[in-house]
């Protein structure tokens, strides 16, 4: 009995963890760009009570073993980077990836961060940024009498000035990709940044060498799915239920055993 304790008690943690990741995914159903997560388990180690093909008699075998697992453990928490719906805004810096890739953003300490955000903005230098301020690299500037912003499939980004009929090319847009997306580490505020397990980033132009292009006027939503995450919030919530009846029927069992006296 005491053993279906614990194993049940892993269970109920693992679902609490499973509950966790649900929570933060429907709190980001409305971020721009944001990626859904899932958690991933595994079974516990195994008490073998009796190993499979032992010997029977002297001539014969078991045919199986016996075998009691301890329970279940969260092994991983990953990144699902399907695509997101697009939402037309017709804002000129609003950018959206169609296809694989990451915008590249300078962090203040110098370091390069990546994210699927592309609600972007203009600081007081006219250079592109992301909503707290850091810089796209590689570095775009607008000039302060643009009066049209334009981008193309390919991230070319052109402007046309005060008192000119013509466009002028003042920029392009570079982004990232990895050989491994669900190893990167998120840093919250849409960013993320390279680990060993993601690989180093290869940078390119839309369109081009697999790279998704770029679509100006849109942003990508995020890819929760209210009515995938609602669904698997009540199959946790019953398999938590489940384990702690479990808890509750071993107890009981318990118990039964302890007044066994009387």
């Amino acid at each position: 009995m005491i053993r279906s304790l614990f194993t049940a008690v892993t269970g109920m943690k693992a679902q609490e963890l499973n509950i966790d990741v649900m929570a933060n995914n429907l709190a980001n159903v409305n971020t721009v760009g944001f990626k859904r997560s899932r958690a991933d388990f595994q079974d516990l180690l195994y008490q073998t009570l009796r190993e499979a093909g032992s010997a029977s008699s002297a001539n014969t075998q078991l045919p199986t073993g016996l075998q009691v697992g301890l329970g279940s453990r969260p092994v991983s928490v990953q990144k699902l980077f399907t695509q997101g719906d697009f939402q037309p805004t017709e804002r000129s810096l609003d950018w959206a990836i169609e296809g694989d890739g990451f915008f590249q953003i300078t962090q203040p300490n110098g370091e390069l961060a990546y994210t699927r955000a592309g609600s972007l903005k203009t600081d007081s230098q006219g250079r592109v940024v992301n909503s707290d301020g850091y810089v796209m690299d590689p570095q775009i500037t607008i000039p302060s009498d643009a009066v049209s912003i334009s981008v193309g499939a390919d991230g070319t980004v052109s402007v046309v000035q005060a008192g000119q009929t013509t466009s002028n090319q003042v920029g392009n847009i570079l982004l990232a990709k990895f050989a491994n997306p669900t190893g990167l580490k998120a840093l919250g505020r849409n960013l993320y940044v390279s680990t060993e397990a993601s690989g180093t980033a290869t940078t390119g132009t839309p369109g081009q060498d697999g790279f998704g292009t770029i679509a100006q006027g849109f942003l990508e939503q995020s890819n929760v799915s209210i009515v995938e995450e609602l669904t698997q919030m009540i199959v946790a919530q019953r398999a938590y239920e489940v384990n702690s009846k479990a808890v509750q029927s071993a107890d009981e069992m318990l118990q039964t055993a302890n007044n066994m006296k009387r």
